[in-house]
This record gives structure tokens, sequence and C-alpha cells, in this order.
């Protein structure tokens, strides 16, 4: 092996106009380290920024982390980059850059381009590849359509150390390819369309769940290799699943082997301490105004677009970005050029990260967490917005769980808490988030937060997802929420699996994958989240009762599905909801049905709306509400459905067959057994309502309850088998 540095460069002149101009969007296929072949020999080339550095050597194992072995050479081009080619150096090597500084002084840092990293807490970068040879071409060609705004999003936050581990060995986490067969099966199952991975890339801290970055071009090695995680994200494209990746250009720690003073100045970050330094987070604050680091942020965020396959990138702690004064007292923050608070260079790096983002990848989504009333985040750039196209919507989420934690007793004077969402659920494309955030830090369990005795607290929790999951807006549910897990998330130690075994916890994950089932059938329910023709109050202002009704359109009226919410304990019998048009009416979901721990307050019948006016509608159904729950209504059959069968047959010709799978058949029949169906369905619903007013026993818990005088099931005081009073 030679000792030499041979000099070398994949950077045109044009590469190095481009990152001077904060332009270069694609700096992982230059700066780093490449295994390259040159002059007939294999070996590595190895490119780093440091312009304040007086001398940049590569140390590793295969120098004995000598610093005087291999020296980089200087571009002669003023752009602060050393480079140059080692020969024999291969894939799979350690190394790390050591940097001489102007005061004499010297750092050992890792390669802010490395494409894998010693796992921690080890600090080298290792010499790798992003080659993978992939099969996911059949959702690439439909990801239009699969994350398309239009579309259901419902989203699985997962945090990857803490989901499941292993059985046999509680600290072993289970590696990319064990989760590409546990959890690809498990969001199959539960009908998530879409898993959020919370930072994946590589960090120093487990305790910091991946906010903390150190390697923004490598998925942590805790899991495996950067090809194993691309087998994880191929499986999960191959399930019809898609991808979002919590992605951090917001801050950065201050680790010795990181971004910090990463040449003896302050390269990435601001100088200033009052721009630089985060007091939140004890980090450093990138300068969005420094041409190569925006350079560094926008090619990371095409990187994992472009080399992983990432659906999209969940943009953390924008507000920390937008605001110069964000949690800083007074005299703590220098203002910007105006006078104001806002960070204009953070302002303009977003809108040129989603212009760019959305310009090479236009079926991806950019997700904003943003807690702020910051105008137009999901609005695009030419209308003067941040080009964002969804922003977390942080107020529905304080403000319902603000409500379901008061007992039922004192909701009747907060039922504003539930409406008020919907005074701005348009001016942003909204996500509705039940995140890891609502469940560390002593805040509890999303169950634990629930008032009451045990029944209660689960039934508070499936009406809360039922709210959630019928108002506009995508979905997103951290992991454990979904069955209800009762300690708060732990990110050492794996979700609690075993409790999904006991009733009250398989219930509620049998409650959410029925919502996404609904969620994903009913065009209401996502066609128009973000329009405010998708949405109607029909009544909210039942304080009284805590009774919420609306309706959730899609773009054919046929397709309608009115939600029925009672959020006291006390069961509603022969209330009576208006509707938005005549005929009969099926409840399509009921929270709190048997099979999910519920009392078994549902309406199993279909009801003929009548003609008589409630809640500004013409037409109208008396029916049950259950306790603590939420029930969900469709139009099962309309006039104008059999006038459209009747009309049918009558222009049919007679003569005309037409042939089905093969077999011929008169069309004039077809059609007049279509008709004889659909009144079949409406005599059966009739001849069950009046069974219903007969002396019917229905079974419930093992009780017999008669049915007398009424159309609707007065079953509202049967219990679960293990239910407590309510």
């Amino acid at each position: 092996m030679t000792s030499s540095v041979l000099s070398y460069s994949r950077f045109s002149d044009f590469d190095i106009s481009l990152f001077k101009a904060g332009k270069h969007f694609r700096l992982y296929e230059k700066l780093g380290s490449h295994v390259v072949e040159h002059e007939g020999v294999t070996g590595t080339y190895f490119a780093v920024w440091a312009p304040n550095a007086t001398g940049v050597s590569v140390i590793g194992n295969f120098n004995g982390w000598n610093s005087e072995s291999h020296i980089l050479n200087p571009r002669w081009d003023s752009s602060g980059i050393w480079e140059g080619f080692i020969p024999d150096i291969g894939k799979g090597e350690a190394y790390k850059y050591f940097i001489r500084t102007h005061e004499n002084g010297y750092f050992e840092r890792g390669d802010p381009y490395a494409l894998f990293w010693e796992e921690p807490p080890r600090t080298a970068s290792i010499v790798w590849d992003t080659w993978y040879e992939w099969n996911d071409q059949e959702w690439m060609n439909r990801r239009n359509q699969n994350n398309a705004l239009d579309k259901p999003i419902s989203v699985y936050e997962v945090h990857l150390a803490s989901w499941r581990r292993d059985p046999s060995n509680p600290d072993r986490f289970l590696s990319y390819r064990e989760l590409a067969h546990q959890l690809v099966e498990y969001v199959i199952h539960m009908g998530f369309t879409h898993v959020e991975f919370m930072p994946i890339m590589e960090h120093p801290f487990s305790g910091s769940w991946g906010y903390q970055v150190t390697g923004y071009f490598a998925p942590t090695s805790r899991f495996g290799t950067p090809q194993d995680f691309m087998f994880l994200m191929e499986s999960l494209h191959n399930a019809g699943i898609g991808i979002y990746l919590d992605w951090v250009p917001s801050h950065f720690p201050g680790d010795a082997h990181g971004l910090y003073n990463y040449d003896g100045s302050h390269l990435y970050e601001h100088s200033d301490p009052r721009q630089g330094f985060h007091p939140d987070w004890n980090s450093y604050i990138f300068n969005y105004g420094r041409n190569e680091v925006r350079s560094f942020l926008i090619s990371n965020a095409l990187f994992w677009l472009d080399r992983y396959h990432a659906d999209g990138l969940r943009v953390d702690a924008v507000a920390s970005m937008l605001y110069l004064d964000y949690s800083r007292k007074e005299g703590e923050w220098v203002p910007n050029q105006y006078g104001g608070r806002e960070n204009l260079d953070a302002v303009s790096f977003m809108k040129e990260l989603n212009e760019v983002a959305y310009g090479n990848y236009g079926d991806i989504q950019m997700i904003a967490e943003e807690s702020t009333s910051w105008p137009g985040v999901s609005h695009p750039t030419w209308q003067g917005g941040l080009g964002f196209g969804m922003k977390w919507m942080m107020g529905w989420m304080n403000d319902t769980l603000r409500y379901f934690s008061k007992e039922p007793i004192y909701r009747r004077h907060h039922q504003q808490d539930l409406t008020f969402s919907t005074v701005y659920a348009f001016t942003e494309n909204f996500m509705l988030p039940l995140s890891h955030d609502e469940v560390v830090h002593g805040k509890g369990s999303l169950v634990s937060k629930m008032p009451g005795d045990e029944w209660q607290r689960f039934a508070n929790l499936r009406a809360l997802f039922g709210f959630m999951f019928t108002h506009p807006g995508t979905k997103l549910l951290f992991q454990g929420c979904e069955f209800a897990q009762t300690a708060e998330w732990n990110h050492d130690h794996s979700l609690d699996w075993h409790l999904t075994q006991y009733d009250p916890h398989k219930g509620m994950e049998d409650l959410v994958k029925d919502l996404n089932q609904l969620y994903r059938n009913e065009p209401a329910l996502y066609e128009n989240n973000f329009s405010g023709y998708g949405f109607e109050w029909l009544d909210q202002s039942d304080a009284e009762n805590s009774v919420f009704l609306y309706c959730r359109k899609g773009h054919n009226w046929q397709e309608y599905v009115v939600v029925a919410a009672n959020l006291t304990p006390v069961a509603r019998h022969n209330y009576r909801i208006g509707l938005p048009h005549n005929g009969v009416w099926t409840e399509i979901f009921n929270t709190d049905k048997h099979d999910y721990w519920g009392s078994g307050v549902v309406n199993p019948y279909p009801l003929e709306a009548e003609m008589q006016p409630q809640h500004g509608k013409a037409q109208s159904i008396s029916i049950s509400l259950p306790p603590l729950g939420v029930s969900v209504w469709k139009l099962k059959d309309h006039p104008s459905f059999r006038e459209h069968v009747e009309k049918t047959e009558t222009i049919a010709p007679k003569e005309k067959s037409i042939e089905s799978n093969g077999v011929k058949a008169d069309k004039k029949e077809s059609t007049a057994s279509t008709e004889n169906s659909v009144k079949a369905k409406v005599v059966k619903a009739e001849k069950a309502k009046e069974t219903t007013l007969k002396e019917k026993p229905v079974k419930t818990n093992g009780v017999k309850v008669e049915m007398k005088d009424s159309s609707v099931p007065k079953n509202g005081n049967g219990k679960s088998k293990k239910a407590s009073s309510k």
C-alpha cells in the first residue's frame, strides 16, 4: 500500500460555482468519500469543506491514525475544499479528518457527507456506497396517487429502537431486515397508509431520539447497513405503504466529531450565540444565510428522496427556525434588518428547499411541524407561502386533548374546544398529529390522560380516535397509542405488546384498524380534506349533552357521511339528527361496539329518513347515541337510486344482450334484477324495522332486553364482560 495522496477531483468549475452560490443540490455526489478507479488503481476519493483549516489529512486504521501519512490537497479556487485520492482504500474502511487550525490546534472530525458511520459510541465515518438494485418501481410509478392530498393519508409514527425489541434479549434492537418483516406485516394488518420514522440519521445519543444528528447522510448503524435500510424501505413500498422521514435542519449537537466549530471556525452555525445557539436543546443553529450551508441542507433533503426513495420529509421544529426570538428573552436575540423577529434567511431557505424538492420530485410530500400562526406554511411559494405540502395541526391536538382530559360533567362548558378547529381548518393543509411529544416527559400515555374509571378511559380514547378520523385533515398516530399503551413511552424499552392479549387493549387495536379501513373506504373522509366544502356542522350547540353533529362530504353527494359524537357517559336514545338527504341511512361505524370493549349501544338496522325538519335539514332520523361514543352514518338507499334503475329499465333495448364473464344475459332481465335487488333491500329494512317494533329479544352480554315501543334497541346499559360500572 502506498501512503501518497494523488491529485484527483470530482468537481468541475461549474460544480464549484454552484456550491459557492448555494445552488449545488447534489453535493453527496461530490463531497465525502467515494470508491473510484484512478489511473487503473482502485481507491477512495476524499473531499471535505474546511475553508479555515491550515491542513487536512485522512486518518484511520489503514495508516495507524497517523495524521502525517495522507494529507489532502487544497483546491486552487478558494472554495475551501480539500481533496485527494488514496489508493487501495475501499468500502468498509473507518476514517476521520484530522483538521489543523490557524491557532495551531487540531480536531478529529467525522465526515459531514459520510454515507455510513460506526455504531455509537464509536464515532468514525466509514467508506461506503449507496448502490442498491431497487425493486419498488410499481410503487414509485403510482406514488403520485398514493401520496396525493385528495387520497387517504394515515401515518403510523415509529421509533425504530423502541417499537419492538428481541423478546429473548430486550436489550437488542431489531435489525432493519427484521423490521422489514415484522413492522411491514403489522402496518398492513392495521391499515395505515404511511409510516413516519423518527430521525434515522446517525446520532450519538439515543436519548435524543434521533433529533441531534451528526451523520446527516447516513442511516444509523444501530440497525444495520445502508443497504439494509433500503431493504426496509423497499419492503414497505412493495406492501403499498409510503414512508416519511423525520428531518432536522433546525439544529445540531456540539459533539466533538460533529459539525460544530468544524474547522476551528463557526462554519455551519452562526458565530453569535444569540443567533447560533439553541437554549432549549443545548445545540447549534444552522446559518441559513451562508450559501454553502444551504447547499449542504438542500442536498441532504434530496439525498433521502433520491437514494432512499423516501416519499416525503417531515421537517422538524419549523417554528424555531422562523422566529429569531424563539425561546429567547428580550435582549437575547438579534432583530432582522427591518427590526423584526422573523428569520428572513430561514424563510428564504425553506421556500427554496420546497421549490427544489417538489421541482425534482413532484409526487412527494414536505410536511412542516410548525406550531404558530405563521401564515401560508402549506401555501405555494408563488402565493407567498413557505411551500410545504402539509402542516401539523398543533392547535387541534392541544384543544382536543385538553377537552378529552376533562371530566364529562364539565365538558358542557368547553364545547368550543372541539369546534374551534373548524374555524381555521381550511387555512392550511393540516395533518392531525397525536405524536410522540404527547406521551413523554411526564405527560403520560393517551389513555392515562382520559378521566373516569377503566371503562370510561378506554371509551374516551375510542371516541377521541373516532373524532380524529372523521375530522378534516390527514392523520398521524404514534406507536403504542393504537392499542392504548398505559405506560408513558420509554425510548429504551420495547412497547408493551403483551397488553394486546387483554380485551380493552385488543378492542382499541381493532378499533384503530377499523377506523383506518373506514377512512380508506369512505371518499367523504378524504376527498375534500382541505376544503371547506368537505365539512358542514349540523349541530354544535348541544353543549348541555356534549353532542356534536357534522357531515363530511366528498365529490359525490351519495357518498356523504354524517357523524354523531356523544361525549358523556350517558346513552341518549331517540336522539333526532338532521340529514342532508332523504332515503335509507345505515350506521357504518360505532366506537361503542362490543368488539371494541364498548357497551354495545349501536343502531343495527337501516333507518328511513322522515320528513321531519331538524338541524336546518328537511329530513331526519331518530337514533341511539352511544355513551362516550362516535357513530357514523351513510346513505344506503335513495329515491334517485331507484329512479335511475327504473329509467335504465325503460330505455334498455329488449333484444340486446350483455356479456358478463363470458355469459350472455338479457339486459332487461339484468336491469330488472338490479331493481328487484334494491327494492328487496328496502323491503328487508322495513321488515327489520317492523320486527324491532315488536317484542323482539336482543341478547346483550348474556342479558336479554325486551325491545318494546321503540325503533331503537335500548341496550345502552349493557356492559362488556370486563367493563367497570359507568
